[in-house]
């Protein structure tokens, strides 16, 4: 049945849900509305993993196949505190310009008979008439999404630390993570090669390090030459990015936890970022918003009902969603409290690094954690237990951060 779709946002979330669409019926008639003008996008690069790379293959091996080839990879880790370097093995990661990522699924979407239209607003008040499925893909501050806010039962909590997303001319040549201490505290980075020429390079600290070293009153060159100060050794000495919002606002932000009730309000539904976020500490955003596009795609060609498609879409997605927030809650905790695990011995703290998701973490003294992780990982018995007690630790701690909530 043909099918009248808006997709709301010119992200990866929707372009290639518009390419999945196209795949499953030529007839659909499909446009993405995409407000900024074609090339212009915010954001460095970008992270996925190979799990995500084999899953698009399986649904567009020409977008998949575009994708690989423009991305770079690596299979190692990198931690620095202080003068101490240590790399270590780790699953297979890929980095892509998002300029590049949106340019090649915009391609492959047009290519398919995709109506992508650029600089064009769309009136939350007044979403494009005649559709049959209107996608708010719009990000985390979705128009579309804020009009209904009270529907959708909406909930932003915003981080306690202050993190800028940067570029440099440094190319890392595996996943690095850099600690730097200050007579403030500590402030550190997270830093992955999207090309060439060219990493990202998130920098994060918590407030009263933002204010003791000035961050808060420089402005963008004399932040940046700062920076590139105080990770002179992790640059190599290359220059440090910056790109300031276009409103004239601070680029420093603080990560914005989104969740909503429900994803769909009648021929309205969510995607992406503004059904959801999570820290980018673990590197899951755009992973999570193609995910999603290939839910709902496919929660469209099973169900005929529109309604019946929206629900299975929502149900299946929070479903899939539980372990990762958890993920990123205890890993944005784990960077918040990062005096509790600094001073250990450095294998330690390294390890730790590594386990920083775990639901048990934050209520084990971090000595005793390494010592029953390093043991759970020869053991069975206790490999057994430890994946008892994180599930049924983290509900608890859910159940009482609602109770007091209320």
């Amino acid at each position: 049945m043909r099918v009248k779709v808006a997709c709301v946002g010119g992200g990866p979330a929707g372009l290639y849900l518009s390419i999945l669409l196209k795949l499953q019926d030529p007839s659909h008639d499909i446009t993405v509305h995409e407000r900024n003008a074609e090339g212009s996008t915010y954001g460095w690069g970008v992270t996925y993993w190979r799990p995500l790379l084999d899953r698009l293959h399986a649904h567009d091996p020409d977008s998949a196949r575009a994708l690989a080839e423009h991305s770079v990879s690596w299979t190692e880790g990198v931690a620095r505190v202080r003068d101490l370097t240590t790399r270590h093995p780790g699953d297979e990661g890929f980095g892509i310009g998002r300029h590049r990522l949106l340019d090649i699924l915009a391609t492959r979407a047009r290519s398919l008979g995709v109506h992508v239209e650029y600089e064009r607003e769309v009136d939350a008040a007044a979403p494009p008439p005649g559709a049959d499925l209107v996608v708010a893909s719009d990000g985390v501050h979705s128009a579309l999404r804020g009009r209904h806010a009270d529907r959708f039962g909406t909930e932003i909590r915003e981080g306690r630390n202050h993190y800028i997303w940067l570029g440099t001319t440094k190319v890392f040549d595996a996943f690095t993570f850099a600690f730097v201490e200050t007579d403030h505290g500590w402030i550190w980075a997270y830093g992955y090669g999207f090309g060439p020429d060219h990493s990202t390079c998130v920098v994060e600290c918590a407030p009263e390090t933002f204010t003791g070293l000035g961050l808060d009153r420089a402005d963008e060159a004399e932040g940046l030459a700062l920076l590139e100060k105080l990770f002179a050794d992790t640059l190599d000495g290359h220059a440090l990015i910056g790109r300031s919002p276009a409103d004239g606002s601070s680029p420093w932000l603080h990560f914005r936890t989104l969740t909503n009730r429900t994803w769909h309000h009648g021929n309205l539904v969510l995607l992406g970022d503004a059904a959801h976020t999570t820290h980018y500490s673990i590197g899951a955003g755009t992973t999570l918003a193609l995910e999603d596009a290939i839910e709902l795609a496919g929660a469209l060609r099973e169900h005929t009902a529109l309604p019946d498609a929206l629900a299975h879409y929502e149900r299946a997605r929070k479903q899939a969603l539980l372990p990762l927030q958890s993920a990123a809650r205890y890993s944005a905790q784990w960077y918040e409290n990062l005096p509790r695990y600094i001073r250990l011995p450095p294998e330690h703290m390294f390890a730790l690094l590594g386990q920083r998701h775990s639901p048990l973490l934050p209520h084990v003294p971090p000595q005793l954690y390494y010592r029953l992780d390093r043991a759970a990982g020869q053991l069975d018995s206790l490999r057994r237990l430890k994946r008892w007690l994180g599930p049924r630790l983290a509900r608890t701690v859910q159940a009482r951060s609602l109770t007091s909530r209320k």
